[in-house]
């Protein structure tokens, strides 16, 4: 005798989990159109970053090659840390427009 099944559940499930996929592809392309753009407290250097967190451009300002060395590094160092947090908060605000309205199955 073969198992009993819920044909409609299965179906049901099925159709959420290509919805899924959905969303997580979209998701993922979203990710690398999504740039933030942020600066070290001095201005000297400037970053644009992908929600993905792939560095997509660096700019020193003429200002700052006239700085120290270790000044230099610093304000590098301080931009990298703040597009960190930046494609951190871009990751969230993408997560939350393509998964609004996902409800869990079985719920609603």
């Amino acid at each position: 005798m073969a198992p009993e099944y819920d044909a409609a559940w299965v179906d049901a499930a099925i159709a959420r989990y290509e919805e899924i996929e959905a969303r997580q592809a979209s998701y993922e392309r979203a990710l690398g159109q999504v740039e933030v753009t942020v600066r070290s407290p001095d201005g000297q250097v400037e970053l644009v970053v992908a929600a993905s967190g792939e560095v997509r451009a660096v700019t020193v300002a003429e200002r700052g090659r006239t700085g120290s060395t270790s000044e230099l590094n610093a304000a590098i160092l301080a931009a990298i840390q703040s597009s960190v947090k930046a494609a951190e908060w871009a990751r969230q605000k993408v997560h939350a427009e393509q998964f609004a309205g996902y409800t869990l199955l079985g719920r609603s």
